[in-house]
Formats: C-alpha cells, structure tokens, sequence
C-alpha cells in the first residue's frame, strides 16, 4: 500500500489505454504480420484484450490463443515482423483520449512531476509523444525496453521515481490495467485506473486501486481530496 497522508508530487502515466487510442493501429500491425505468417486474422476486440505485456506477449496470443501453439522460430519471426508493421503505422490512426491535453497542461502548471511508464518499446513510445506533442511534459520515460523487467515489476516505477527525484510513495500512477496496478502497489505507490482502457480483457472494476477515472480529468479532484 501507499503511504498514507504523503501529499503527490509526481503523476506517472500508462500510454497505450490510457492517455492514447492506439488499438487500429496495433491491429492494422498484427493482422498484417499474422498475413505474412499464413495465420488467420484477429478481431480487434481480440487484440484490445492482448494488449498490455508488450509487443512479445501481443504477438504470442495472437499466434497462439485458440489455435496451434507457435514455435519459437515462427514466434521470433513473428516479433521482427509486427515491429516492421507497426513502424509503419505507428500514430497513423492513434488519438488522445478526453481531456489528455487538459490534464498535462494542468498538472504542469501545478508544478507536479510527470513521467511515462509503459510496457511499449522504447522505438514506438517516443514518436508517439513527439507526434502529439506532449513529450515536454515528461522528465522520465520508462519503455518496455528501459530495464530488464517491465510492469508490473516495481522497478519500472522507482526507476520513474529516480529519474524526477522522487520517492514512489510521493506518486500517483495512472492506467488501465493490473499491470498498472501490481506494480504501483508493490512499490507504494497510489493509482487510479481508467474505465475506458485496454485491461487486457479483465473488468478494470475487480482490480485493486485507490479509485477508478471515467474521464482522466478526473485526477484534479483526487488530488485535491489527497493534498
């Protein structure tokens, strides 16, 4: 758990379900690499629900549930493969969700520390925040890529924590899904879920957390309440 009563200075983001609507064009990369394997289309409610690990677990359920298991070569080929298509539609169709731009802004203007912990690579995060204009606002860029371990491991979050300064229990991460959860939890952070996310299949109501964001703009009334 948090530590209670220990006013927030830094918010940390989840990208992909929660500041931005990536699915169509993780899609569009999937099924063009299932095409190029010989292996039958995914739905994208399918790939909304396989969302959430990175690209190698992306890939794998798409290879793998429901059908034939992969082998490791066709599963390798298939990695190269999805980042070569996704290199090419990446932010083709994406966009921010609801109030993304207000919240940055507003977060900013309070003096708060920001930074990005996702489990995308590190390639496909940082064009992503460039195209939208939002990348000034991070003093940290945690990718899936950055450490060894990605969410939801702790470390990705203290290593945020370190890069802005602080300390997790000083802390609010903000996502969709348990891997945002578990890991902020295990390093003692606070977090809020978004109800409109990716959440890997799972009801984001089941999932512990200090409270759940229907809209993100949401994150200036629990911060007024935990001041």
């Amino acid at each position: 758990m948090s530590v209670p009563g220990t006013a927030v200075k830094a918010v940390l983001f989840d990208l992909d379900g929660t500041l931005l609507d990536t699915i169509t064009d993780l899609t569009t990369a999937s099924n063009r690499m299932l095409t190029a394997l010989g292996r039958p289309q995914r739905a994208q409610s399918e790939i909304h629900s396989f969302v959430g690990k990175g690209i190698g677990n992306l890939v794998w359920r798409c290879l793998s549930e429901g059908g034939a298991p992969a082998s490791q070569e066709e599963t390798d080929a298939a990695v190269t493969g999805f980042g070569q298509q996704y290199a090419l539609v990446n932010g083709e169709t994406a966009t921010p969700y609801q109030g993304v731009f207000e919240l940055l802004e507003g977060l900013w203007e309070r003096g708060l520390e920001m930074a990005i912990v996702t489990n995308k690579a590190t390639a496909f995060t940082l064009p992503l925040l460039e195209q939208f204009g939002i990348a000034r606002y991070f003093g940290a860029v945690v990718c899936g890529d950055t450490l060894p371990v990605r969410k939801p491991d702790p470390a990705v979050i203290e290593r945020a924590c370190e890069q802005l300064g602080g300390l997790p229990a000083e802390s609010l991460m903000i996502g969709d899904s348990a891997n945002d959860s578990l890991s902020a939890r295990a390093a003692r952070a606070r977090v809020l879920l978004v109800t409109y996310g990716y959440s890997e299949g799972a009801p984001v109501e089941t999932l512990d957390c200090d409270g759940f964001l229907g809209n993100v703009l949401e994150v200036f009334d629990f911060l007024d309440r935990n001041s």
